[in-house]
């Protein structure tokens, strides 16, 4: 439930129920060269129901978070200023910005990249999802996260034989014996 006295704009909305916990998997490292920090699945398109807890879940690994950037889609409303434990964050809401992006500003002047998770995505593709946001050597984008995901693994096969004609070969390979005979 959010609550107001003035124009969106001007005064910050504020939730008056107290910020959920949020479903968040971080880089353990802190490492500021990482593709991605962490994913995060919120329960709703609420920003202000969803927004506070996840920031107090930022603040504590990373510093104060002082503004988020978002989608412009994807969201239910687009407040510009959130209340969020006795301080205020501006909210910039862009087309530019992947739907499965949040950015964090932090007042150390870092900043968190999350993956966003749709809220109506299914427990094992959520996990997934944020465990692959928030490991060090992800080189997949936020955006790309959910389709490589989805997408069938290549056979196995097919991956072997692509590195056999590489030159190499497998021990146990069905092309290893052919090449043992055509050395000697």
């Amino acid at each position: 439930m959010t609550t107001t006295t003035a124009p969106r704009d001007r005064m910050p909305l504020a939730s008056l129920s107290p910020p959920l916990l949020p479903r968040l998997r971080m880089e353990p490292t802190g490492s500021s060269r990482t593709l991605l920090d962490g994913g995060w699945w919120p329960r709703s398109t609420d920003p202000v129901t969803e927004l506070p807890g996840l920031v107090l879940a930022v603040d504590n690994l990373r510093g104060p978070v002082t503004r988020l950037i978002l989608s412009a889609g994807g969201w239910d409303t687009h407040p510009r200023l959130l209340g969020v434990a006795g301080r205020v964050l501006r909210l910039g809401y862009f087309t530019s910005q992947p739907l499965s992006l949040l950015t964090a500003i932090c007042a150390n002047r870092s900043r968190v990249d999350l993956l966003v998770v749709p809220p109506d995505t299914t427990p094992a593709a959520a996990g997934a999802a944020m465990i692959l946001a928030a490991t060090a050597t992800n080189l997949i984008h936020a955006q790309h996260i959910p389709l490589t995901l989805s997408a069938p693994p290549p056979p196995a096969a097919a991956a072997e034989d692509a590195w056999e004609d590489e030159g190499g070969h497998l021990a146990g390979s069905r092309l290893a014996p052919l090449r043992r005979q055509a050395i000697r």
